[in-house]
């Protein structure tokens, strides 16, 4: 197999609980079964990269530096769990909600799949053997779009109508996800 392996995971909805433009630590409820995920990845060789829509900065709701703050302080959680981010790349454009320069359909937003592609790039990455775990449509278009093997939508009772057709597979818990890294995931 030619390049690493990556875990790609979405952060609102899948690393954290989606409160609504999450913008700092007070705020941030890691969703149970994250670290086991994490540490479980890491072990079995797979790069913790995360891809994340931030149309908050778009919106002028928080900076760009308050994204970075909380990164940084989210990614030092990661470390002392015994699961290292590898790297986070976020996308802060929206085409119709965004001021000024932030108003713009970009390339990186998902479902786009420019985010995952410079991960690819930078990190070495053999997409068709990497997973994506996102709890949204956009998350698996953005997955399928570029190339990634696994692309396994999160479940919860907040989301199942949004069920999507881009999904290789489907979870119910985090934890559940750790039979991704074998290839034993759930059709």
């Amino acid at each position: 197999m030619a390049g690493n392996r990556a875990l790609f995971l979405d952060r609102d909805g899948v690393i954290n609980h989606d409160s609504g433009y999450t913008s700092n630590s007070k705020d941030f409820r890691f969703i149970d079964g994250i670290f086991e995920l994490c540490r479980a990845a890491r072990q079995s060789g797979y790069l913790l990269i995360v891809v994340t829509n931030q149309a908050g900065i778009g919106r002028g709701y928080y900076s760009e530096q308050d994204f970075f703050a909380l990164s940084e302080w989210m990614r030092q959680r990661f470390v002392e769990e015994g699961a290292s981010i590898a790297d986070i790349f976020h996308c802060p454009y929206h085409p119709e909600h965004g001021i000024g320069p932030y108003k713009k359909d970009s390339f990186n937003r998902k479902p786009h799949p420019g985010m995952l592609l410079q991960a690819a790039e930078k990190h070495g990455i053999d997409m068709a053997h990497s997973i994506m775990i996102g709890d949204k449509d956009s998350d698996m278009q953005a997955a399928k779009n570029a190339g990634v093997g696994i692309r396994c939508h999160y479940l919860t009772l907040e989301n199942q109508d949004e069920l999507s057709g881009a999904a290789t597979c489907r979870i119910y818990s985090l934890r559940e996800g750790i039979s991704l890294l074998s290839g034993t995931a759930r059709e």
